[in-house]
């Protein structure tokens, strides 16, 4: 199939991907049924086509223009609520040059052997230094590709893009097991029905090959951006950024390079963009969506598609003058575009690009052993973990500063919602945002019972004479924050209800130690440090990282051992990127039960 339409496919779906589905304005059931409109007549075209290959080629492109406009109404219709998250360019900040952060991502990736209890299943996690979700993927063109496994009978398995069942032989794909790590593998030994066969008697996988390719771009400029800028060109070299329009909540804009692609990106066509914004508060916003397309290029996909919907069949001959046309018009289009939405109002935007008319190619053949290292160890020695690359938490400040949470910020963050679906567990939720300050209160929350009561409604709506009811009538789970209550029980449907719920907060003290100073009960060997339980339970303390820098470590994983499974913890030892110049303790002292009270008009009941 002709690449024509992979462009707009990707940017179309991927702006529907990005964005939270909200409340809309008035006109947006309009322009909705104009869009349904549009997509059942399109639809409809499609089933007088009789060439596959033609009805093919218009289904993916005319369905990709769909997505996009569907993408546009949400995008401009979402309610502009502020959603905070971290700096997600923060990396690019810590290393000096692109291709610095380019080794630190080849050279700090490393394979873990999962914990397993199936006979015939083994699976394998390649582990990267930097973690990315999107739109925060890794910000420069990228590939890996899996080549074999080596067993420990020194057989080596290939890779294959999928398992095989008719396959007799030990296999080595993609895990299917496991769609939050897309880079999961599996090696799957052959199951005998009737025959039962220990994993630990097959032969263990030892090492996996294969090959990383990165391409890194000559250099990073910075540009920070606010409402006086719109309209004035910012140019750095052969960079020419124009701030074409700031909304409350997007940014549109325009990026010319002077410069031609460097030839190992021509046919990556990378993103050259990273577009952030904070809001008045200084706080990073999140991206709600972006649409990449300018007029211009949805005018040009449009054309090709009212070509290809004048065609009576697919031929190579149009297949070229489509692909001819595209390479035309992508060669006349020097700027790149992207209107950019967040969630919440837009102070100031912060946007790097990445200048890809000269670029690095680095390329490297994988052979990474498999290791071993499971959340809980019976092991009695400190297995080593060597990291040859650096890696900070830029997260962890933004995460430790709820240490000193107060009473008032716990009761703040507070929401309530309801629901009286189910008329025999209608139910209230008091909820908060996990924070620092609750992974410190631990499980141990004792509460005493609350006084709570419901209420009728009076004459004006306003709360009424006390219910009497039974004590089954409703529950309290403080630890869930969850009020349940059974209207069949209840004489007459309640109004109000009013009482209070425990919070828990915890009294935390902080403390800095220097390692060449480190208190009975700490040890530091290279990159881990070992944390006697005695002496430092891990139920009231944690500990974090830094070095010279003074930046917070990135923790790479932590195992606990133990005198037997399920028993005594003997030990815990945390791995980091990096060598750790100063510790920074936080000890859970006292643990406060704090009564948040509340009155809340209760929704009605559901009618049958």
């Amino acid at each position: 199939m002709m690449d024509v339409r992979t462009p707009l496919a990707s940017i179309g779906l991927l702006a529907v991907l990005l964005m939270a589905s909200g409340c809309s304005p008035k006109d947006e059931p309009k322009k909705q049924a104009t869009l349904e409109e549009k997509t059942a007549q399109f639809e409809q075209s499609l089933d007088s086509i009789q060439d596959p290959k033609l009805r093919d080629a218009i289904a993916d492109l005319g369905g990709s223009l769909l997505l996009l406009e569907r993408a546009r109404v949400k995008l401009a219709d979402k309610p502009i609520e502020a959603e905070y998250g971290e700096d997600t360019l923060a990396l690019l900040k810590h290393y000096p040059t692109p291709q610095a952060l380019v080794d630190t991502y080849v050279n700090g990736l490393f394979v873990l052997r999962k914990a397993s209890h199936s006979d015939y299943l083994t699976d394998l996690q390649p582990v990267f230094p930097f973690s990315f979700n999107m739109p925060d993927q890794f910000p420069f063109p990228h590939g890996l590709e899996w080549k074999s496994v080596t067993l420990s009978n020194n057989k080596v398995i290939p890779f294959q893009p999928e398992w095989s069942e008719t396959d007799p032989g030990i296999q080595l794909s993609p895990s299917s097991s496991n769609l939050t790590n897309p880079d999961d593998l599996t090696v799957t030994y052959p199951f005998i029905e009737g025959v039962e066969t220990e994993n630990k008697s097959q032969p263990q996988p030892v090492s996996l090959k294969g090959a990383v390719e990165v391409v890194a771009p000559g250099k990073v400029l910075t540009f920070d951006l606010s409402k006086k800028d719109v309209g004035h060109k910012r140019t750095e070299g052969t960079i020419t950024l124009n701030l074409l329009l700031l909304e409350k909540n997007y940014a549109e804009i325009e990026l010319t390079n002077s410069a031609p692609l460097a030839p190992e990106v021509d046919d990556e066509s990378p993103n050259p963009l990273l577009v952030q914004a904070r809001d008045s508060t200084g706080q990073f916003l999140t991206r709600s969506g972006s649409i990449n397309e300018n007029a211009a290029q949805v005018a040009f996909y449009e054309k090709q598609l009212a070509e290809m919907q004048k065609q009576k069949a697919w031929s190579d001959a149009f297949e070229k003058q489509l692909t001819d046309e595209q390479k035309a018009f992508e060669h006349k289009q020097n700027s790149h575009y992207a209107k950019v939405y967040f969630n919440g109002v837009i102070d100031n935007l912060q946007v790097n690009v990445l200048d890809f008319s000269t670029a690095t190619v680095t390329r490297k053949d994988l052979d990474l052993p498999v290791l071993r290292f499971d959340k809980n160890s019976l092991q009695k020695t400190v297995e080593p973990l060597p990291m040859p690359v650096t890696v900070y938490d830029d997260g962890a400040a933004s995460w430790l500063k709820d240490a000193s949470m107060t009473e008032d910020q716990l009761k703040n963050s507070v929401t309530i919602s309801q629901s009286t679906e189910d008329a025999s567990a209608a139910h209230i939720v008091f909820d908060h945002p996990f924070t620092f300050n609750d992974d410190l209160v631990g499980s141990e929350r004792n509460s005493s019972d609350a006084p709570i009561t419901f209420f009728t409604a009076d004459d004006k709506g306003e709360r009424g004479e006390p219910i009497e009811l039974p004590t089954e009538a409703f529950e309290l789970d403080a630890a869930r924050g969850t009020l349940t209550y059974d209207l069949n029980l209840f004489p007459e449907n309640p109004a109000f209800v009013v009482g209070s719920i425990p919070l828990f907060l915890a009294n935390i003290e902080k403390a800095t130690i220097d390692v060449a100073k480190l208190p009975k009960g700490l040890s530091l060997k290279d990159n881990a440090l070992v944390v006697d339980q005695k002496e430092f339970p891990s139920d009231s303390w944690r500990f974090y990282a830094k070095d010279a820098s003074g930046n917070y470590l990135k923790e790479i994983l932590g195992v606990s051992h133990r005198a037997e499974e399920y028993g005594t913890a003997l030990f815990d030892v945390h791995y980091f990127y990096g060598q750790p110049t100063t510790l920074e303790s936080y000890q859970r002292t006292d643990l406060n039960t704090v009564q948040y009270g509340f009155e809340v008009k209760l929704d009605k009941p559901e009618s049958k």
